[in-house]
């Protein structure tokens, strides 16, 4: 009787065992949120309005019409001349992969990639590594018609009450031939919180 109750009870324990494909590790007191949800955790530059300005900008540049024919444009990193940080890298991540997945327009080697892209060029054509059927050749890389810059600005303004930042987010698109603007856009933010 025992043997059978043992073996009745471990076979329990195997079949609630092995219900539970994922285990949850952590603290309980941890979840998931919407990525898309409006965060006002602070004041500062938050997740919301990253989103807000790569969904603006891509947009108005979209619509534009400018970028026919899906030109190549070489993206500089956002400028910032805010008192906070802000990896202003992220809003042009985000803007470059938001245009890319409309089909507007094609993307150059930024100039923090350009390194990479040269070192290996020169890796597949100087280290004798490669088979010589396969490597990428030299003088080929395709130049910018259009340069993306912008810059992220902000005013903040304090009270004993309240404390407002006021964002001001600027992009331009720049014929790299004749260093005409082509395009601009802005995005306005403004955050207040009472104490």
């Amino acid at each position: 009787m025992f043997v059978r109750i043992s073996s009745l009870a471990l076979a329990a324990l195997l079949v609630s065992g092995c219900a539970n494909n994922s285990p949850v590790l952590g603290s309980k007191n941890i979840s998931y949120g919407d990525t898309k949800a409006v965060e006002t955790v602070t004041n500062e530059f938050g997740s919301t309005d990253l989103q807000m300005i790569a969904e603006s900008m891509t947009r108005s540049l979209a619509q534009s019409g400018i970028l026919q024919g899906r030109p190549v444009v070489q993206v500089y990193d956002v400028k910032n001349k805010t008192s906070e940080y802000i990896d202003t890298r992220e809003i042009t991540t985000s803007i470059k992969t938001q245009l890319m997945k409309t089909g507007a327009a094609r993307f150059a080697s930024d100039n923090n990639a350009m390194d990479s892209q040269v070192d290996q060029l020169k890796l597949q054509n100087q280290s004798g590594l490669y088979k010589k059927s396969t490597v990428a050749k030299t003088g080929n890389m395709i130049a910018a018609k259009y340069r993306l810059e912008g810059s992220i600005s902000s005013i903040v303004k304090r009270s004993s009450d309240y404390k407002d930042v006021f964002y001001k987010f600027s992009l331009q698109l720049i014929d790299v031939e004749s260093g005409l603007a082509e395009w601009m856009d802005e995005k306005e933010i403004r955050k207040t919180t009472e104490r």
